[in-house]
This record gives C-alpha cells, structure tokens and sequence, in this order.
C-alpha cells in the first residue's frame, strides 16, 4: 500500500502570533521541499506532523489514520530529523542510536545500517557534544531513517554539512524517496530545485503556492525558483495551489 500523508486546515497560535494559519495539502511518494523565509512557520508545521507539537485546530491523517486518535501507528510511520543537534549530546553516538533502536524495538542491525547510510561509522564510539556541526546532523539523520520510516520528515538535512556530505545525503535522500514520502524544510532553493517532485512556499504561516517547480514558475510568471520566492514571500497575495 502506498503511503499518503493529508493534512487538513490546520492552524497553530503562539498568543497572538499565528504560526501555521489554515494549511492543507497532501503528499504521496516522492519528495516534497518546504520552503519559506525565516519566522514563516516551516518548523512549527513540522513538529506538529510529527507529533512534537499539537495543533489547535485541522487534522492530520496517515492512510486515513488520524494522528491524534491513532499516535502510535502514525508515528511509527515517520521518521524526524528537527533542527539542530541531536538530544543526548554526551552520549556516544553509539549509545545514542542504540537508544533510539531500543525505544523502536530494533535491533543492532538496525544502529549498523543507519550509521553505514549516513556514513557515521568512524565516529560510533565519540561523544556526539565532540563531533562537528556536520557530523552531528548526520547523527541525527541516522536516527531519523533507523527504523526505515515510509515518512522522513527533514528539516534543513544538510545544514552544516561540507560539500561532499551534502551530496551524499541528497544522494541517498533521492534514493529512498523511490518508495518513501519526504518531506524536507529548506532555505536552499537550489536543494529544493535539484531534488524535489513538488515544492510548498510558505509565507507568514500560510501556503502561497504548491506544485511541481514548472507549474510555480508559470503561475508567477518567473524564470527561476528564486524570483518566484521573492514574489511570493514579499507580497501578502496568495496564488491557488496546484
């Protein structure tokens, strides 16, 4: 069965500050990127998909499970890599996976094929509060991806990383996206052209505009990703979802 995430008019306020205002849309295999400018509610969204944060109103459904009646079985579905470094800091990396495995009900195998994926296996027996910004995000890949989630929820993946590392993320991120939903938070907007199916730009906490990076460019009549966003993030008029 493929999966399929819908999130339906969903909202969340801080006090007076609306960070996500009435969004709905929904994914299916493939990867969708998130993007928007600072303060546009992209990790608000997020951590409520991921069951981090609660909404206050609008649901969300995982092959037409609803997250809040059924918890369990959604998040066993997704995988999170949040911002920042991973929890844990003076814990081993080793420890750490082997943690987020026992919490899952998995197995060694399981620490072993994450930490061979994200390419993190010279440095298992290191404090992560020791490692480089670039290794640590790769930590926390690995325990977003160790229980192979049919849903990867990533934000900002390759924040931090060298050149290389971040091509190999993207890489493998390209490749899992074959039989996966990921949904990925960028502020890199060559990222999102390069790798995603469809592209979601929020604004201010709402969705501007959605769908494959052809259909945006025609909508806002711009020749490149980076003029649409500027339209769009810049102006307090929303265009009709594909």
């Amino acid at each position: 069965m493929l999966t399929k995430l819908e999130v339906s008019n969903l909202t969340k306020t801080y006090d007076s500050n609306i960070a996500v205002n009435n969004i709905s849309f929904s994914l299916g295999t493939g990867i969708t990127a998130l993007l928007g400018p600072n303060g546009a509610g992209k990790s608000t969204l997020m951590n409520i998909i991921a069951g981090f944060l609660s909404s206050d109103s609008g649901e969300i459904k995982i092959n037409n499970f609803n997250t809040c009646k059924s918890p369990i079985y959604c998040k066993n579905e997704i995988g999170f890599l949040p911002e920042g470094s991973p929890l844990y800091s003076d814990m081993s990396v080793r420890s750490f996976l082997t943690y987020i495995a026992s919490l899952r009900d998995l197995n060694k195998n399981a620490v072993s094929l994450a930490a061979q994926k994200s390419q993190i296996e010279n440095v298992m027996h290191k404090k992560i509060e020791t490692l480089s910004k670039g290794y640590q995000r790769r930590v926390g890949f690995a325990q977003s991806i160790i229980s192979n989630p049919n849903i990867l929820l990533l934000d900002e993946p390759t924040d931090g990383l060298d050149p290389n590392q971040k091509e190999h993320i993207l890489k493998l991120i390209k490749e899992m996206s074959q039989n996966k939903i990921i949904f990925i938070s960028t502020h890199l907007l060559d990222e999102a052209e390069t790798i995603a199916d469809k592209i979601i730009i929020m604004d201010q906490g709402q969705i501007k505009i959605q769908g494959t990076l052809s259909a945006i460019l025609k909508k806002t009549d711009s020749k490149t990703l980076a003029q649409a966003f500027k339209k769009l993030t810049s102006s307090a008029k929303s265009l009709e979802h594909d």
